[in-house]
């Protein structure tokens, strides 16, 4: 009898609930938009910011993010993922209800931070692609003192990886090859005072020449 009722119970029709997509959770979980860069962070050796840029992108579908505003809570964020990221040897980390990615170079540790959600994958090649680029650019020293120096060329190479938070482009070379300066025209003539000096013993020379046919 039991499992005939059993049976019975298994063959009537049932209905699984699932939330629309306009669910909060969803909302929360799902960014299908092509903001996916929350930060780009450079720390040093010791933890101290080295170079930072948060994106808050007006025409996010969600608005603008509220999160990490103020210097503090950004200066307070950075030295906690530093301490969970200083020793080499990973490349990803949930932090703080982030997703974070990273790369040790030298006395370096470059980050990308973006919402727990994202792509992992694509994130990183991202930043694979940004500090192969910046390593091209700086001559394969892609260090502390290298950065600061160059520190144009470098929030070039940032900007011709990431616009707004959205990944526009992972190829090294092409990122490199647009940002690298332009090589100085060897054709040009440089204006200076030994310039004018052999320009007027030139001319002195030829007016003696003339006088002298006279």
């Amino acid at each position: 009898m039991a499992l005939n009722q059993a049976k019975s119970k298994l063959r009537q029709p049932y209905t699984v609930h699932v939330p629309p997509p306009t669910c909060p959770r969803y909302v929360l979980a799902m960014n299908l938009s092509l903001y996916s860069v929350q930060a780009f962070v450079v720390l040093d050796a010791e933890g101290n910011r080295v170079l930072a840029k948060y994106y808050r992108p007006k025409a996010h579908p969600q608005g603008e993010s509220k999160e990490l505003l103020s210097l503090k809570e950004q200066k307070a964020f950075e030295k906690g993922l530093w301490q969970k990221t200083k020793k080499a040897g990973g490349d990803i980390i949930l932090y703080d209800h982030h997703l974070v990615v990273y790369k040790h170079s030298l006395d370096l540790i470059l980050y990308f931070i973006a919402g727990s959600m994202e792509n992992e994958i694509m994130l990183y090649s991202a930043l694979t692609s940004l500090t192969d680029a910046l390593t091209m650019l700086l001559r394969n020293s892609l260090e502390k003192r290298g950065v600061l120096e160059n520190l144009d060329l470098v929030l070039l190479c940032l900007d011709e990886t990431i616009d707004d938070g959205i990944i526009v482009d992972t190829d090294a070379a092409a990122i490199a090859s647009r940002v690298s300066r332009p090589r100085p025209d060897t054709t040009e003539i440089v204006i200076n005072e030994q310039t004018i000096m052999n320009a007027y013993q030139t001319v002195k020379e030829k007016m003696q020449q003339r006088i002298g046919q006279l």
